[in-house]
Parts: C-alpha cells; sequence; structure tokens
C-alpha cells in the first residue's frame, strides 16, 4: 500500500506544479491587466504599480516567484485591489465558511443518497424502490440555482422560519446545505441503486445466501463494500465541489464564503485571488482523487497492482 501511495504522489505533485503554472500563464494571458480601468492610469503610477508587484519582471522570473512563494512559503501573494490584505487572507476569511456548510451538505448528501441508494435495491420493484427513485428523479432536475430561489420563496417569504441571507449560527445554514446537498444526494442514490444491484446479482452473494447467512450480514459484509466502488469515485470531486462552495450559494444566500471572493476578484481584475482560489480548487481536487484511489486500493487490492 505504501508504494502504491508513492506512486500517485509522484504523478500527483507534478500536476499540482503544472496546473500552478498554467493558472499563471492564463491569468497573465488574460485582456488587460489588474490596473486596467476606464480611465487610465498615468504612465508613472502605472510603472510605479507594475514595479511593486513584480510585474515588470520578465515572465520566467515572475513564474519562478510565484512557485517558489506558494510551495515554500504557501504565500499567494497580495491582492492587486485590497493593498492591506494578502491573499492568504481573503481565503482565509471566506474558506472556513464554504468549509461548513460544504461539509455538512456533504455528510448529508451521503448519508440521505446511500440510504436511498441501498434501500431501493434490496427492495427493488417495490414501493420503496418506486419512491426512492422518485425522490432522485426529482432532486436531480433541482439544481441549487433553482433550489435556492424555492427554498427562500418557501421558508422565508411564506412561512417566516428561516432567515434568507447571511451567516451566523445553525439557523443560517439549513437553506445553503438544502440546497447545495440535494443535487449531489439524487447522483448518490442513483449511482448507489446501480451499483447495489450488480453486486446484489454476483456469484459471492448468491454463494452467501445458499449458506444460510442472514440478510442483514449478507448486505453489509459481503455486498455494501464492492458497491461502493463508483459511489466513492463519484465521491472525490463532488466532496471538492461542496466544501470549495457554490458561486450561486454564496451569492443568493450572502454568506461570505470563497465563491463571492471568486466573482469579486473576476469584477475587480484581481487576478491574485482569481489564481489562488482556483489553484485552491485544483490542490484539492488532486488531494481527493489521490484519497479516492487510496480507498479503490483498499476495498480492492488488485487495484494497487
Amino acid at each position: 500500500m505504501f508504494g502504491f501511495i508513492l506512486r500517485r504522489l509522484a504523478v500527483a505533485i507534478p500536476t499540482l506544479l503544472l496546473l500552478i503554472v498554467v493558472s499563471f500563464l492564463l491569468m497573465h494571458a488574460a485582456p488587460g491587466g489588474p490596473f486596467t480601468q476606464e480611465r487610465a492610469l498615468p504612465p508613472q503610477v502605472l510603472a510605479n504599480l507594475n514595479a511593486k508587484y513584480g510585474l515588470d519582471e520578465p515572465l520566467w522570473r515572475q513564474i519562478a516567484n510565484y512557485v517558489w512563494g506558494i510551495v515554500a512559503h504557501f504565500d499567494f501573494g497580495p491582492s492587486f485591489v485590497y493593498p492591506d490584505r494578502s491573499v492568504n487572507q481573503i481565503i482565509a476569511a471566506g474558506f472556513p465558511v464554504t468549509l461548513t456548510y460544504g461539509g455538512i451538505a456533504f455528510v448529508v448528501a451521503v448519508g440521505v443518497g446511500v440510504g436511498l441508494g441501498v434501500a431501493a435495491a434490496i427492495r427493488q420493484n417495490s414501493w420503496m424502490d418506486y419512491l426512492a427513485v422518485g425522490v432522485s428523479i426529482g432532486a436531480q432536475v433541482l439544481p441549487n440555482f433553482v433550489m435556492a430561489p424555492l427554498l427562500v420563496l418557501v421558508f422565508t417569504l411564506w412561512l417566516g422560519w428561516l432567515p434568507g441571507g447571511g451567516w451566523g449560527g445553525p439557523v443560517y445554514w439549513i437553506m445553503p446545505v438544502v440546497a447545495l446537498a440535494t443535487h449531489f444526494m439524487a447522483s448518490i442514490a442513483r449511482i448507489t441503486r446501480s451499483s447495489m444491484l450488480e453486486v446484489l446479482g454476483s456469484n459471492h452473494i448468491r454463494t452467501a445466501r445458499a449458506k444460510g447467512l442472514p440478510e442483514r450480514a449478507v448486505i453489509l459484509r459481503h455486498a455494501l463494500k464492492p458497491a461502493m466502488l463508483p459511489v466513492i469515485s463519484y465521491l472525490g470531486p463532488a466532496f471538492v465541489t461542496m466544501i470549495t462552495g457554490s458561486v450561486v450559494i454564496d451569492m443568493y444566500f450572502s454568506t461570505g464564503g470563497i465563491g463571492r471572493s471568486f466573482v469579486d476578484s473576476a469584477l475587480n481584475r484581481d487576478y491574485a485571488v482569481m489564481m489562488g482560489i482556483t489553484i485552491l480548487v485544483g490542490a484539492l481536487t488532486i488531494l481527493f482523487s489521490l484519497v479516492v484511489d487510496v480507498l479503490y486500493a483498499w476495498i480492492d487490492p488488485k487495484i494497487r497492482y
């Protein structure tokens, strides 16, 4: 297992470095610059700003300094719009918010989705199966940009039970979590049901039942573990998507997460913040892809070779 992890790291680390370089080059190639405005700045002021942020240096040196700052010091540099704040400070202010509601949404989506999928598979063609499939299909067609206004309309404007925006105690978490988790829950339920039905029809399950094992033991000890392989492959990118937040959730519920920071940085040409958030999301994607590979190898040792 240790050798398997080292082989995956040997791929993940260069991929992360390539992500940093490509993100920098794409931002550098974007039309205009961080200080481009409708009313052009005086040449001397623009030259001073470029010198302050190192934008007057050769491109290779800018890339080298940026990569070294991230790798050696985990420093994404200063913000171009807020001189008194660094990119690290902006991310640190918004990421705990998105991590809170994203992590809770992930737990809800996995718990409900796997439960619905397993229940539908072991009670195939029963009312439970039809109910689980119906709920999954209904939730699948309700992405967060549809769920968010519906939740506010019903629970804030009509019933007055929940606050329509802001960030505070647990009462503020409910609608962002539901809006974010619904679509993922439906996908997890659908994948779990299909995988569980396939496993339940396999030879080793028929053998376990022929030995007289209780149905609960057959499901929990012999069917559930292999049925989770397709689910785990989906959970890696899904987890990153949820814990890094949603632009729709942050903008609609005014949570103050990094989704809002990303939109503001795009509108204000704050390329440093855009690169920082992009690299953060990419790094988390690589990290959890590695975690998924390790879980795969743990569930099915044949994958290690």
